[in-house]
């Protein structure tokens, strides 16, 4: 324990959460809280047509519900946000509610921004000057209220950071706004059941990773490490029973709270979450750009396939910080040096992966090799995994652990 680590700050950001079975039915309460009066919906195809969500939603606002757009996309590309913009225009909403997984729910918070603000989105977006780090504008227009109904535990229900796919770019939309981060969310039991348990298994896998990560950390307030430490404990526990119990909705709330904890620690921890570890910011960036380039791969199974190699190969420099992370997977020796604890770790995630029928390697992907080249690249512009300097030989290094993880 240091005076460091007892030196902070917390930050904390209005929300209404309800959560359990008929969750959904106090939706009508939560948008007459907001005094709107034209509640639009954002979905994706499968919740529109192939789940009773419309409808309940539709039933509890009554006269308030004015229509929905249902063609939010994976990982949100920009034509489907825009056609949102214009659905979202048309329909005079003066409030959102987004009802799906992270896709849909960052989508909808770049319908907010872009609803809002004036000039060019290519302007409002995350910049990339040549020789510079990279800085987001400052959004500073009011922004429609957003309210969040998750189908998934993924952890961009509450941010305020958005990401979008734009296939005429060499590297994502991203916007930062705080003032998009929802006025409520819902965890209902019902929404949560209607997406397949292999999308729970991967948005889990990919919190539960960046959770594991985080306990290396040796500078945490207490109210950081204890949101950190329950979140991996709740993710740890659950992610082994995803697939044999894909009826219990308890357990998908659980790593909904996870989710909701790791959000709470990363607001809390005064901008050092920015600083990620080399293991935690090469995995993150390899990761996204696997599954925006390829839409057959989702996030968990892209950060499954490379986190083991990563995390062998990307020893922290820190022992300590080994240690706390190989201690947390129980796989801890006295006596071990950082790279062994590393490794340790490494095999103890390629069980753990391999036993719940996630992909350890890129080879299990589906995808060819000869692209590896094309993903380093990819790799450049990530804000939340790069924001400063970019080195010049950072897409070699990225190469390097791509061709490892083959």
């Amino acid at each position: 324990m240091t005076l460091e680590s007892r030196t902070f700050r917390a930050v904390g950001y209005p929300i209404r959460l309800h959560a359990g079975e008929n969750a959904l039915d106090k939706i009508g309460d939560e948008v007459k809280r907001r005094r709107a009066k034209r509640a639009f919906v954002i979905c994706g195809q499968t919740v529109a047509h192939r789940t009773n969500l419309l409808g309940r939603i539709s039933a509890g606002l009554g006269d308030l519900y004015v229509g929905a757009f249902d063609g939010m996309d994976k990982d949100s590309t920009w034509p489907a946000v825009q056609r949102a913009v214009d659905a979202a225009r048309a329909a005079d909403a003066d409030l959102l509610i987004a009802v799906g997984g992270g896709s849909v729910i960052v989508g909808t918070r770049v319908v907010a921004i872009i609803l809002a603000e004036e000039g060019d989105p290519y302007d409002l977006m995350t910049q990339y000057p040549e020789g510079k780090s990279a800085y987001s504008p400052r959004l500073m227009a009011p922004k429609p209220p957003i309210i969040n109904v998750a189908t998934t535990p993924n952890t961009a229900m509450n941010r305020g950071g958005s990401a979008l796919k734009n296939d005429n770019l060499d590297h994502r939309m991203e916007f930062y706004d705080p003032k998009t981060r929802p006025v409520a969310l819902f965890w209902d039991a019902e929404a949560l059941l209607t997406a397949p348990p292999e999308l729970i298994r991967s948005t889990a896998s990919t919190s539960f990773s960046g959770a594991l990560r985080t306990l290396g950390s040796t500078d945490m307030s207490p109210l950081v490490e204890a949101d950190q430490r329950h979140a991996f404990r709740l993710l740890h526990q659950a992610l082994p029973r995803i697939m044999n119990e894909p009826e219990d909705a308890a357990l998908r709330i659980d790593l909904c709270a996870a989710a909701f904890l790791q959000n709470r620690a990363a607001d809390d921890d005064q901008g050092r979450r920015r600083a990620r570890d080399a293991t935690s910011s090469s995995a993150y960036a390899l990761a996204t750009a696997l599954h925006i380039r390829y839409d057959h791969v989702w996030q968990g199974e892209a950060t499954s396939s490379v986190i083991p190699t990563v995390t062998r190969l990307t020893p922290p420099e820190d022992a300590e910080r080994a240690a706390r992370i190989a201690e947390a997977l129980g796989v801890w020796k006295e006596g071990m040096s950082a790279p062994d604890a590393a490794g340790a770790t490494a095999d103890a995630l390629d069980d753990l992966y391999n036993g719940v029928g996630m992909p350890t390697r890129l080879n299990q992907l589906d995808i060819p090799k000869d692209e590896l080249p094309l993903l380093a690249k990819d790799t450049l512009k990530n804000f939340n995994a790069n924001p400063g300097d970019r080195p010049g030989d950072y897409v070699a290094q990225m190469l390097e652990l791509l061709e490892a993880a083959w």
